[in-house]
């Protein structure tokens, strides 16, 4: 039943974005008709749009698409987390993933390897050096390698120990990135560290979506195609040797993927948490949990979702703006809480 509802599901979801675009482009400290923003995006670009056009085009468009190719990777990541170690309290952020890939980004700006990527407070301006996404996937691997293993015991992996390896995980590269703003000499680099702890998309411009959009393209893809080993997984490590699958070297390989498309993304958004672990569990318990139909639905999902986060952000406290990562923590705070004591509960049952 759930497998036959996934096409309408998609096309939902598909509406509900193409109408937070459109939200997304008409409000703000300008406030421009949505039927405005429908005449100026049939026209198209060019030099005739006016000031709204220009708006429209240049400001708010290239913000609308990295929040859409963000939320959808990091909801993404955090359903196929979720597989590997088989606990759906898994996330890109809880997991120290984004803060991985924080920390490791913040210290290429402040040593000044990412040339020109600490001049500006935005994803734009930091994001433009080479070696800034790279140390970001770095860092997310790294982190996500440390996790894994602190809380791996005895060939079993609890809630209770995930939770606490991914809280010590993240206090470590916490520490870390304050010290590095301790010592950022530069009041730029600190405006820069300030972002990557709070995640934001004001800086996004059009000649640096490329690089997130591929991302999130062929890292998708390569785990839609990965959907049933992915499955395999959920029948236990046992079950799934038993089906012909090499879990060790599978997991390797998907956290290696997985910890890319995330460090390419928060190299541009900074770390927004949270995303991951609202939309799968939504997702899931719409379609189920079959990743093939899991995927694409948390993609869409994920990018609806920070998209009117990014949206809130704008415009709840205008003219000041809102990280957005302050709005995904105050909704995904509660809900993690929620999950908590629904997993605590469960396993206190079958304890």
């Amino acid at each position: 039943m759930r497998r036959r509802r996934t096409p309408l599901v998609l096309v939902v979801l598909a509406c509900a974005l193409a109408a937070s675009a459109v939200a997304g482009l008409a409000l703000g400290p300008v406030r421009i008709a949505p039927g405005q923003v429908l005449d100026i995006l049939l026209a198209g670009p060019g030099p005739g749009s006016g000031a709204f056009g220009s708006i429209v085009w240049d400001v708010r468009m290239p913000r609308v698409l990295l929040g859409a190719f963000v939320g959808a990777g990091l909801a993404v990541a955090g359903t196929v987390l979720q597989a590997l170690v088989r606990n759906q309290l898994a996330d890109p952020f809880l997991l120290g993933a984004s803060s991985g890939a924080s920390a490791g980004a913040v210290a290429v700006i402040v040593l000044g390897a990412g040339a020109g990527a600490g001049a500006g407070a935005g994803a734009g301006g930091i994001a433009s050096g080479v070696g800034v996404p790279l140390a970001a996937f770095a860092g997310s691997m790294g982190a996500l390698v440390a996790v894994y293993a602190l809380a791996r015991r005895g060939g079993t992996m609890s809630t209770g120990r995930l939770i606490l390896a991914g809280v010590a995980v993240q206090y470590v590269l916490s520490a870390l990135t304050s010290l590095v703003l301790v010592l950022a000499a530069h009041p730029d680099q600190i405006r820069s560290v300030l972002f990557w702890t709070l995640g934001g998309l004001g800086g996004a411009r059009w000649d640096e979506l490329a690089l997130p959009a591929a991302g999130l393209l062929v890292g998708t893809g390569l785990l839609i195609a990965l959907a049933r080993p992915l499955d395999l997984l959920l029948a236990g490590e046992e079950g799934a040797r038993t089906l012909g699958l090499d879990t060790g070297r599978f997991r390797a390989a998907v956290f290696v993927l997985t910890s890319l498309v995330i460090g390419v993304l928060v190299a541009y958004s900074g770390a927004i948490g949270f995303v991951g672990l609202m939309v799968p569990h939504a997702a899931r318990m719409v379609v189920g949990a079959g990743h093939r139909a899991l995927l694409p639905v948390a993609a869409l999902g994920g990018a609806v979702f920070l998209t009117l986060a990014d949206l809130v952000a704008r415009t709840a406290a205008a003219p000041e703006e809102i990280p957005v990562g302050v709005v995904t923590a105050l909704v995904g705070g509660p809900c993690f809480l929620w999950l908590l004591r629904r997993s605590t509960r469960t396993e206190g049952v079958a304890g």
